[in-house]
């Protein structure tokens, strides 16, 4: 194998698990550690950097970073990162001054259809270059699907309004009860743009028997949660079934139980295991005593006289074929009917853009999705862009906000007389952690302490109050304790090929016998030479260049903790720990196209 090339942009990157997985590439460990060191405002600003909205994400984000957490290879469970961000949000002081200023005005008007997290963060970006932003939304507030489809038990409108009059206060329009119901109208209006963030507003229907009849039962999910929000709803019937499996469900049912529904069952066609909510939003539902029943089609809607009385259910099970795909297929069983007063759908959300006319310029595909470019979001009409659900189908925060922050970059090349395509490289730095001998600037103790519990509201008490925020947060003891946990995975050894006289004591003080001096080769046969074979190919091995011997050094990143052992026991510091810090392009950074070096 060649020797690694540590100057590319983007490989250490790939070894910060948590920042890589983050579709905001948010510097998860950098934070945490501000965290432990209780610069709450400074872990904040670093968080509303990347991603935007750090006290609603700290409580509602679906978590891509905790998945791929480092701590999760080495223990049940990863770090709580997602709640560690909150504590930034919940202790943080009056940050307004460390916000960027509404800069004097380019001329350049800039609409935006929709006020969720997509369009904010396009705007957040662009308002302070000079662009006058325009932001439109049916709703008389600015948050979209964070105000109107999220519990306000999981999610204030505190925390909403704070965040998101950071953004309007940086000079943007907020024209809020002004639904766009022609883009054509839009372009007429001159905009130099326009950014399209109007989510995946529309409920899927279930077209079965009796849905007609009983239909005044019948709820659409997410229109019912806004509804629930804007205090248009304020009651349910006391036997309530909730149908389908994801998190738009979860919230159903747990908000079903605080309107008075007394006996709330969630009802979903493929197993446990298979849905897509989230587990903590399964637990938290099963938490509330509401129980989930699996593996169970509805068929139809039961009813007299037009009065919905239950649903009847086919009972199915899971075969797989030769190549993995599940189908689900009658058990055989008789059907079942529960009985219900009220049932709440949540089986998906579609996009619909009844209000872009065929005449616009754009195009769409075959699934009534608008032909968008993955890379610069821009769609076949070059003044139009889309991002969050609106671009590319359902998905959650963070990734909206990720498409707003490239669409942004987007707009700003364009309308600066530059090419879309050619997305410059983010800004890497790396610096010694050294302090001393055996000293670093870091703590690199490996806790063992298991995930520490984010303290919850009592059940009873939740339960009476559909405002009442049922995750209490850590406490400053308890994020302390957990900011402990990160591994700090963006401090990496970095080897010197030159120093090293091959004396293997790194090897031997390695706790994770992640290091192994060999004879280089093939890829495949290397990685079953190392002093742990290494098979995920996924997975980097971080070799040297040839030693005195012939030999190499051979890290897997994979299992590597960063503990610093190697580079304290080294007896001519061919090891170091640097912490890494990539700096991701937003719109305005000073960034060049020429290729960045990360040494």
């Amino acid at each position: 194998m060649k020797p690694t090339d540590i100057s590319a942009p983007d490989y250490f990157h790939k070894v910060v698990d948590c920042q890589w997985a983050c579709p905001a590439h948010t510097p998860v460990p950098e934070y945490i550690r501000l965290i432990a060191e209780g610069r709450y405002s400074d872990a904040y600003m670093i968080n509303w950097q990347s991603n935007v909205f750090p006290g609603i994400l700290g409580r509602t984000c679906d978590r891509p970073c905790e998945p791929a957490c480092r701590r999760g290879r080495v223990e049940d469970n990863p770090v709580a990162i997602c709640r560690l961000k909150r504590v930034a949000a919940d202790f943080k002081d009056d940050i307004k001054h460390r916000l960027p200023k509404p800069g004097p005005k380019n001329g350049k008007r800039i609409a935006l259809v929709g006020g969720g997290p997509a369009s904010l963060a396009v705007a957040r970006d662009l308002a302070p270059l000079g662009y006058h932003c325009t932001v439109f939304d049916g709703d008389p507030k600015a948050g979209g699907m964070m105000r109107s489809q999220i519990p306000k038990f999981r999610l204030p409108d505190s925390v909403i309004d704070e965040e998101t009059d950071y953004i309007l206060d940086l000079g943007v329009e907020f024209k809020g009860g002004q639904r766009v119901d022609s883009l054509k109208q839009l372009l007429s209006e001159n905009y130099d743009a326009i950014f399209v963030g109007s989510g995946a507003p529309r409920g899927r229907e279930l077209d079965i028997p009796g849905r007609k009849e009983a239909g005044a039962n019948i709820h659409i999910g997410i229109e019912w949660l806004a509804n629930v929000s804007f205090g248009h709803v304020d009651k349910i019937g006391r036997r309530v079934i909730v149908l389908g499996g994801g998190n738009t469900a979860m919230d159903c049912c747990r908000t079903a139980r605080r309107l008075g529904g007394e006996s709330v069952k969630v009802v979903v066609r493929s197993g446990f295991e298979e849905m897509k909510a989230s587990p903590w939003e399964k637990e938290d539902a099963i938490h509330e005593d509401i129980p989930i029943l699996n593996y169970m089609v509805p068929v139809a809607f039961k009813h007299v006289a037009g009065k919905l009385i239950g649903v009847i259910f086919q009972k199915v099970r899971a075969e797989y074929d030769d190549k993995g795909r599940r189908n689900l297929v009658p058990s055989g069983e008789p059907d079942e009917t529960i009985p219900c007063d009220d049932v709440l759908v949540a089986v998906g959300q579609e996009n619909a853009f009844p209000w872009i006319e065929a005449d616009c310029g754009i195009e769409f595909d075959k699934w009534h999705m608008p032909k968008v470019d993955p890379k610069t979001f821009a769609s076949t009409n070059p003044k139009v862009f889309f991002g969050g659900d609106a671009a590319f189908g359902p998905k959650n925060i963070i990734w909206a906000v990720a498409h707003g922050h490239d669409a942004a970059l987007s707009i700003h090349k364009m309308l600066s007389g530059e090419d879309i395509n050619e997305r410059p490289l983010p800004e890497v730095h790396v610096s010694s952690q050294k302090m001393g001998i055996h000293e670093w600037s870091y703590d690199n103790d490996i806790s063992a302490d298991k995930r520490f519990k984010v303290p919850h509201r009592d059940k009873v008490v939740a339960l009476k109050d559909i405002r009442a925020e049922v995750e209490l947060g850590y406490d400053l003891k308890l994020a302390l304790g957990e900011a402990q946990r990160c591994l700090n995975c963006d401090v990496q050894t970095v080897f010197s090929t030159p120093l090293c006289i091959e004396c293997d004591a790194c090897v031997d003080i390695c706790p994770m016998d992640c290091i192994s001096f060999t004879e280089n080769g093939e890829e495949d046969d290397l990685r079953q030479r190392l002093k742990a074979p290494s098979p995920h190919h996924d997975q980097a091995l971080y070799v040297s260049g040839d030693l005195k011997t012939g030999r190499v050094m051979v890290k897997d990143e994979d299992v590597c903790l960063h503990c610093g052992l190697c580079a304290e026991r080294c007896p001519t510091g061919a090891w170091d720990m640097q912490k890494y810090l990539i700096d991701m392009v937003q719109a305005g950074s000073t960034c060049q196209s020429k290729a960045r070096s990360a040494a």
